[in-house]
Order: C-alpha cells, then sequence, then structure tokens
C-alpha cells in the first residue's frame, strides 16, 4: 500500500509541475477517501497540536496510516506551495512533518527516503518562515 500511495504522490507531483492545480486537488481528494477512508476536509481540520494523538487514539490509525496521510499533507503543502497560498503550504508541510517524524522514531528501522523527506520538509518550512520575516520587515 506504501508503494502504492508513492506512485500516486509522484503522479500528483508531476500534475503541480505541470500546472495542473486542479486534477492535482482532484486526485488528493480522492486519495484520502481512498487509503485513509476519511473526507478530505475532516482530516485537513485536525489542528496539528494534537494530530498524532487524535488519529492514533480516536481513530484507531496505525504508523502505515499516519506515513500516508504524512505523504498526502506533503503533496497538499505542494499544491499550496505551487499556487502561491503560503500560510497553508506551512500548515501542511508542519502536519506531514510531525507525522513523519512520529512514524521514523516509531520505525524499528532506518529509511533514507524518511529522512532525506523530513530534511526536504524543514528545509521548505524555514524558506517559508524566512519568506514571511522578510515580507514584515519590507525587504524583498
Amino acid at each position: 500500500m506504501i508503494e502504492m500511495i508513492g506512485d500516486l504522490i509522484a503522479g500528483i507531483l508531476g500534475l503541480i509541475r505541470k500546472g495542473e492545480f486542479q486534477q492535482a486537488s482532484e486526485s488528493l481528494e480522492s486519495a484520502y477517501y481512498e487509503f485513509l477512508k476519511e473526507d478530505a476536509s475532516f482530516l485537513q481540520s485536525i489542528p496539528k497540536e494534537n494530530l498524532t494523538e487524535k488519529l492514533l487514539t480516536e481513530h484507531n490509525y496505525g504508523n502505515g496510516h499516519l506515513e500516508i496521510l504524512a505523504e498526502l499533507f506533503y503533496a497538499q503543502a505542494e499544491l499550496f506551495y505551487a499556487q502561491a497560498i503560503k500560510n497553508k503550504s506551512l500548515e501542511f508541510y508542519e502536519k506531514s512533518l510531525i507525522l513523519m517524524e512520529f512514524v521514523t522514531r516509531e520505525s524499528k528501522s532506518f529509511s533514507l527516503d524518511k529522512q532525506s523527506k523530513i530534511s526536504l520538509i524543514k528545509n521548505r518550512i524555514e524558506q517559508l518562515i524566512e519568506g514571511e520575516r522578510k515580507k514584515e520587515k519590507g525587504e524583498s
């Protein structure tokens, strides 16, 4: 299942790179339900402060579910980033990072792919935060 989501995410990222935002958005919407049996808006509305706790206790999600959701949140963040919706992009990068770090901590094996994704997300978050600081100071 993780491989299937990887292929799907790669396809969605390809649509984003081509500027096909509507199709990417529709693919993401259906992926939330297909893989997690939940509506995208419900999952997206969970605050980052209690994201893992709520998913683990109230929805009985396991690490596999959390990893899939981390990937979907990452793709969602990329879509918002490409559309220049920076605040929503930052929110979804942060949620993706929270889930990816949790799954990595709980995993019994090291994954270079997960570590690379975590680094990529952290860098993007830093870029967005730095961009906001510059904007607030009136720098370009």
